[in-house]
């Protein structure tokens, strides 16, 4: 039986047709590395777009070729954008090409094969994290481990204002991921059906990692 994540405040499914379009041709058995590595980057692309709504800005002087004005920039730190290696350095640089002054970080877990349970291996972060709005990423969002992992590393290490983006999420690990970090907002471009018996999200599309490195 699925599990129901509708009760969930910190959960959002960014359901912009274009998104929906794209998921669509990355679930496709025929859709190549090439292909599929570029509908990742550009699925990223459209959901920070929606994840960053909030972004806090401040008013400077511009000169225009008429006149002088105040005009809105963004505000404070440079965005951090956290990928969980590997899968999830597939969405870093469809972020960088909206926010091109972003600071990326990596943070390197591995999901044992029997257990399905994460372990850490690399921890890299932008200096301060502290004072800097933080997405974490990955394509997929499983059974939710590795994303809480993830968050529970960049707290110990100072970080505050923390975000989640993932294209495929299973409801497992949404619940999981929700209530173990209730002040990290979660994105999703699609919200599965549930997880098989070896912790693959279904329908899903498969290893994200293995279509976007052409691995097996």
């Amino acid at each position: 039986m699925s599990i129901d994540v509708s009760d969930l405040k910190n959960f959002q499914v960014i359901d912009h047709p274009l998104v929906q379009h794209k998921i669509t041709m990355l679930r496709d058995v025929s859709t190549g590395t090439n292909q599929f590595r570029a509908l990742v980057s550009e699925i990223a692309m459209l959901m920070a777009y929606e994840a960053f709504r909030d972004m806090p800005l401040e008013d400077i002087e511009v000169r225009t070729p008429i006149e002088t004005c105040m005009s809105p920039v963004i505000s404070g730190r440079k965005v951090a954008i956290v990928p969980i290696l590997r899968a999830g350095l597939g969405m870093v640089d469809g972020i960088l090409t909206l926010i091109p002054s972003a600071r990326v970080g990596h943070i390197g877990l591995y999901r044992d094969p029997e257990t399905h349970e994460p372990h850490e291996y690399y921890c890299k972060l932008p200096d301060p994290i502290s004072e800097r709005p933080i997405v974490v990423v990955d394509p997929m969002l499983a059974t939710g481990g590795s994303a809480v992992d993830a968050i529970n590393m960049i707290k110990e290490h100072g970080g505050k204002n923390i975000k989640f983006m993932c294209i495929i999420a299973a409801p497992e690990g949404v619940r999981k991921l929700c209530e173990s970090h209730p002040d990290v907002m979660v994105y999703a471009g699609h919200l599965d059906r549930e997880l098989n018996s070896i912790k693959y999200i279904c329908p899903g599309l498969g290893d994200a990692g293995d279509r976007i490195f052409g691995t097996k």
